[in-house]
């Protein structure tokens, strides 16, 4: 397959490159081969241009989920769901208490949040 990978530079570019990836989904190519190759590229290309148009906050913790949560159509009650109670989301998202190291790992896994985006009042807890 001719190698036919550009450099994305706006968002039609980001939405071809896009669809691009997602045709690999159902049947992900072997690692190594010339598919294998271009799907990885495309998964690089993407996940920078996304790096460098949709930044995460650098403000704490509280703005980083919020953030997660407003990229992913999430609400507060989202989060309780989450965390298992209302009153720990509330609390959390208005900064009167830090994350745990559970939650932060559960966070970070099920809503793909960067750990280093959650664990900066982790000590304040």
């Amino acid at each position: 397959m001719a190698t036919d990978i550009k450099i994305i530079r706006d968002e039609a570019g980001y939405l071809a490159a896009l669809a691009a990836f997602e045709a690999f989904f159902d049947n992900e190519p072997e690692a190594g081969s010339d598919e294998g190759d271009r799907f990885e590229l495309l998964g690089l290309l993407l996940a920078k241009y996304e790096e460098d148009q949709y930044p995460m906050p650098a403000t704490g913790p509280a703005e980083a989920i919020r953030f997660a949560m407003d990229r992913k159509g999430l609400g507060q009650s989202d989060l309780a769901a989450l965390l298992g109670s209302r009153s720990r989301a509330s609390e959390i998202l208005n900064g009167r208490r830090g994350l745990t190291l559970p939650q932060v790992r559960l966070l970070s896994k099920s809503w793909n949040i960067p750990v280093q985006a959650l664990i900066e009042d982790v000590e304040a807890a």
